[in-house]
């Protein structure tokens, strides 16, 4: 049996809802979420960790979680 990454490293993705704008870090295919950096405003937030699923579907297509 093919083993699995615990998570995969993601650069340069970034989209953005509202006023603000996320980056995405890291990819989790076990749980199907993704952390990633939040600007509110231009100003750094944080980092959180999202369901795959609230993705934009443009995104979805980039990451391809299969």
């Amino acid at each position: 049996m093919a083993k699995q990454k615990k998570s995969i490293e993601l650069e340069n993705i970034s989209f953005s809802q509202g006023r603000d704008s996320y980056t995405l870090l890291r990819f989790f295919p076990l749980k199907m979420s993704v952390d990633v950096m939040v600007y509110e405003d231009g100003v750094k937030a944080g980092v959180k960790n999202i369901p795959f699923a609230h993705l934009p579907k443009e995104i979805k297509k980039i990451v391809k979680p299969n």
